[in-house]
């Protein structure tokens, strides 16, 4: 399936606030959402910041080299080839499943009992299945894949091309594009996580989160 005709609408991203300056962090690969922290993935390491202060909260020191996801009691860590999950108390490895792609992945969300894998240079999106690492569906899009996430039944990805990124809104059944979000020049898209009013969007190596509005009411 491909992510090739944007169905619904195209408007500029409106950015709310950015938090930046963490401490230690100069890279943001992954970022995942809890409920109440934030998880960035800086590479040697996992840290949870408080979404409102940008306040360091733990430090998990585990590798962490792009997406993260959480599914309501563990974490997910894409780690070259492989997909960690990892306890967020902890910071234990309690399985680790192959990764597809053999280590294309860029972002990653936790959605009704899947994982959904974002792969760069390949500009796909691939459901798995979290216990074996077997691929259940392919998306694929027309722009190299970023950040992924999933809020409110709603499959939404980072893309990076050109200098521009967009926040886009898929169907995950049919692949189509329903709706994009448009950030501006040179402001890239890593890891992407959301909740009910904004998404907050890795910065790749500016070390930053920017936080993004959240469109409501267009969800054709």
């Amino acid at each position: 399936m491909k992510l090739d005709a944007i169905t619904n609408s195209t408007r500029t991203a409106t950015i709310v606030r950015e938090i930046s300056g963490i401490p230690d962090v100069d890279h943001v690969h992954g970022v995942a959402f809890d409920g109440e922290l934030l998880w960035v993935a800086t590479g040697p390491s996992l840290v949870a910041l408080d979404p409102a202060t940008g306040g360091v909260e733990r430090t998990l020191h585990v590798a962490a080299d792009a997406g993260t996801a959480f599914d309501g009691k563990y974490l997910y860590q894409l780690v070259d080839a492989r997909i960690d999950k990892i306890d967020p108390t902890s910071g234990e490895v309690v399985s680790s499943i192959p990764a597809p792609g053999d280590g294309c992945g860029s972002g990653m969300a936790w959605a009704e009992g899947t994982l959904w894998v974002g792969q760069y240079d390949n500009r796909k999106i691939l459901q798995v299945d979290p216990e074996t690492g077997k691929v259940l569906r392919t998306l694929e899009s027309n722009r190299f894949v970023t950040g992924v996430t999933w809020e409110h039944g709603e499959l939404w990805h980072g893309t990076w091309e050109d200098e521009q990124s967009e926040i886009r809104r898929i169907d995950a059944e049919t692949g189509e594009i329903r709706q994009s979000l448009r950030m501006p020049p040179g402001l890239i898209v890593a890891g992407l996580a959301a909740d009910d009013e904004v998404f907050y969007c890795g910065g790749g190596n500016s070390g930053k989160l920017r936080i993004v509005e959240r469109p409501t009411g267009d969800t054709a």
